[in-house]
């Protein structure tokens, strides 16, 4: 059997940390479920959005690790399919405030994983191939 990649996104992770009460335990499950199916990453956006929820860079390590989540860097191919993505939005109307790290999660998950994780439905909207996008929810 083949290792399925599960990307997560910023929010996921944060129904976790947080204990949400509407998304927490779903989250949660979803992250298990993935990891009993192979690698759960999370970018470098990922890493940075989440930091300030930590008292130092420590405390958020060993909360990957506890999660079992891995780092795995954005790569060039994706750093440029992102800037594609973003291109495109920006060319179709979109809101330019959008910010570009949604497009890097996006683009990661695309690129080195073969699915992601989130609740963001702009995300979710837009075309990425074969990722299969999942949204956890009660």
């Amino acid at each position: 059997m083949i290792d399925t990649v599960t990307a997560l996104d910023t929010n996921v992770l944060l129904d976790v940390l947080v204990e949400d009460p509407q998304f927490g335990e779903a989250s949660a499950r979803a992250i298990a479920e993935a990891s009993s199916s192979g690698p759960v990453v999370v970018c470098d956006v990922v890493v940075a959005e989440l930091r300030p929820f930590f008292t130092d860079d420590a405390e958020l390590e060993r909360f990957l690790v506890e999660t079992g989540v891995q780092f795995d860097p954005v790569s060039l191919r994706a750093a440029l399919r992102a800037g594609a993505l973003w291109a495109r939005h920006r060319a179709a109307g979109g809101a330019p405030r959008r910010a570009v790290a949604d497009f890097l999660v996006a683009a990661h998950a695309a690129e080195q994983a073969q699915r992601l994780l989130t609740r963001d439905a702009d995300i979710r909207s837009l075309s990425l191939g074969s990722l299969e996008v999942v949204a956890p929810g009660p």
